[in-house]
Formats: structure tokens, C-alpha cells, sequence
């Protein structure tokens, strides 16, 4: 099977600025289940723009140097294949929630018949009320409930890849452990590759399969870890000796990587 995305030496510039450089990493295929790839790093180190050269979006595509594979072809324009969900709630504030989680299948010239029903039942995955949640508008809804629809937009596609972009920094603590909880669970009926940038080391540890530490920028990544999959309520497993002893390596890693940048300053 082809790998779902490989980086080859990858360095993107902006200029006279490099954000990242001599990136690699490959993501193998695992039919039938797929792999949750969270992303670390400090700030500005390049992490969003590792997410926007796979998605294919300007002006972060293409890369400076190196290649960007998916499916061991080089990486062409966004495409149905690959999804993004951004932090900022992205929706059309004129569409209905019905109508926002169904625009992609009609860009797809899906009857009218079948994505309404398709966009309902999608509704009600993400925990939405049908009947009283599809006829809103978005800025009618919560933070959660939006991005709620923002997932449901995306995982009706069924696409292969699925970027996510900080989706949960803007939500409140007890929301941002009911969102992992449904994630986790929508992955897995997904069976997609998940890449997913956060500056919460917690939730890292808990959603992803790996770990990519990314250093200072221009970023590179420092380190590849295997973490125990989410195989409980993130309640559960943030209790566990295990668990915070692993959040805390990977805090005191950030932390010289830091400490490091302003000593170099």
C-alpha cells in the first residue's frame, strides 16, 4: 500500500525567513483503522504550515525544497481526499447548520434528498440536536456547537487525510474533553489519517497514536513518540501515573527548546 503522506526533506521559506526545515516523516497506510498524528511544538515553529502543505493551500504550498507525497504521488491542490478543520469555526453564516454540513455533497452534485438526509444523520453523530439544532444559523450556536458542525462538514466527506488546526484552543475546559471524547470515537468510524496541530501536550498525549515534536523555528522535528492509543475517557487516562509522567517528559523537551531560543537571542 502507498504510503498516505511522506516529507522529504521538506523546508518551506517565506522570503528571507525559514519556517521549517529538512522535515521527515512518513505516515504508513493502515486499512481499517487509520493513525492519529499529533503535532507539538512552540510557537511559530512551523507546525500549521506542515498541515497546509499537505492540504495543498497557497501560499504555504509548494515547499521550498524537498517533496511532499501523498499517497506516494507529489501533493497537487486541495482536493476531496483531504480535509481541514481550522480553530476559527469556519461556516457560511447564510447556510443553516443542515445546509453547512451538506455544502461539500452538493459541490459534489449530491441530490437534494439524499445530503439532507446524509447531513442529518451526520448532525446527530457529532451530538447535535436534529430538531433543534439543524435549522439554526451559526451565530446562533456555542463555540462547541460550532465547531461540532465544522467536524461534521468535514468526516461526511469521508476523506482520507483529516487536518486539524488547533480545532479545540478556543473552547472551554470541560467542552474541550467532551470534543477529544467525540473525536476519538468519530476517528474510528472514520478509519482516517488524522494530523493534528495543538499547544496542549495533554491533549496530544491523549488523542494521538504519535507524538511530533517540533523544535524552535525554523521547525524540525526533535522527536517521534509512540503514546498509548485513547482507549478510555480523556477524564480516565489524564488520572493515570502513566499519563502525566509522559506529559511532563514532553513538557521539560518544550521547555529547553525554549529556553534554548531566548539564550540564542
Amino acid at each position: 500500500m502507498p504510503n498516505v503522506v511522506q516529507f522529504q526533506n521538506v523546508t518551506k521559506r517565506f522570503g528571507a525567513t525559514t519556517v521549517i526545515r529538512d522535515v521527515n516523516f512518513t505516515v504508513d497506510d493502515r486499512p481499517g483503522k487509520g493513525e492519529f498524528i499529533a503535532i507539538l511544538g512552540p510557537s511559530g515553529c512551523g507546525k500549521s504550515t506542515v498541515l497546509r502543505l499537505i492540504a495543498g493551500l497557497p501560499p504555504h504550498h509548494p515547499a521550498s525544497e524537498g517533496a511532499v507525497l501523498v499517497a506516494d504521488k507529489p501533493v497537487g491542490p486541495p482536493g476531496s481526499d483531504r480535509s481541514m478543520v481550522f480553530q476559527d469555526y469556519t461556516s457560511f453564516d447564510n447556510r443553516t447548520v443542515q445546509d453547512n454540513v451538506a455544502f461539500g455533497l452538493e459541490c459534489r452534485g449530491v441530490a437534494a434528498k439524499e445530503r439532507r438526509e446524509r447531513a442529518r444523520e451526520w448532525i446527530a453523530k457529532v451530538g447535535l440536536d436534529i430538531t433543534r439544532d439543524a435549522p439554526k444559523y451559526p451565530h446562533e450556536l456555542s463555540g462547541g456547537m460550532r465547531q461540532r458542525v465544522a467536524i461534521a462538514r468535514t468526516l461526511i466527506l469521508s476523506p482520507r487525510i483529516i487536518l486539524m488546526d488547533e480545532p479545540f484552543g478556543a473552547l472551554d475546559p470541560t467542552t474541550r474533553l467532551n470534543m477529544q471524547e467525540l473525536l476519538v470515537n468519530l476517528w474510528r468510524e472514520a478509519q482516517a489519517t488524522v494530523f493534528f496541530v495543538t499547544h496542549s501536550i495533554e491533549e496530544a498525549v491523549y488523542l494521538g497514536d504519535r507524538v511530533y515534536v517540533f523544535s524552535s523555528a525554523p521547525g524540525t522535528i526533535l522527536r517521534e513518540m509512540q503514546v498509548p492509543p485513547p482507549d478510555r475517557p480523556p477524564k480516565e487516562m489524564q488520572r493515570e501515573r502513566s499519563f502525566v509522567d509522559l506529559v511532563f517528559e514532553i513538557r521539560d523537551l518544550i521547555e529547553k527548546l525554549e529556553t534554548s531560543t531566548k539564550a540564542g537571542d
